[in-house]
């Protein structure tokens, strides 16, 4: 995922993203995935998987890497607003957990084409399955990958 980061950036360095940054943070930002519980995945944690964003978060502000912590709980899904953890009674703390740096938006739109599957950890996923797995979250979400395609162009 780090790579597809990177080459993703690449295609807005005139926006001046930061490489260095953006290689970090892509390496760290499903580290809270440990504390899930997500067999599948080798996980045997206490908590909903959903939560790893906001749980690696909390492991990387302890650590002293604040932005770096903000990717962590800003990617997950197409980021999860404050209306939908409230509508939807999800596990998490009620606040606003959207991209807003052009860097945070790489790794969550980079982090799609990637699975979190015990079978396929390493293989892109083709845009079409990205689609349909997004299209899941709402035809708002698909809209919102729609235009990040557009701004990321993809070969």
């Amino acid at each position: 995922m780090t790579k597809k980061a990177r080459s993703l950036a690449q295609k807005v360095a005139h926006l001046n993203p930061n490489l260095e940054f953006i290689e970090e943070a892509s390496m760290l930002h499903d580290i809270g995935i440990f504390l899930t519980n997500a067999p599948k995945l080798g996980c045997f944690g206490y908590k909903a998987y959903v939560c790893h964003g906001y749980l690696g978060r909390e492991l990387l502000d302890t650590e002293g890497l604040p932005r770096h912590a903000l990717v962590c709980e800003r990617h997950v899904g197409m980021g999860i607003t404050y209306e939908e953890i409230q509508m939807n009674s999800l596990p998490l703390p009620l606040r606003e957990m959207v991209p807003i740096s052009l860097e945070e938006t790489i790794i969550c739109f980079a982090d799609k084409f990637y699975s979190k599957s015990e079978h396929d950890l390493l293989h892109e996923k083709p845009m079409e399955k990205v689609r349909e797995m997004i299209r899941g979250y709402g035809e708002d979400k698909l809209e919102l990958f729609d235009e990040w395609s557009r701004l990321f162009p993809l070969p």
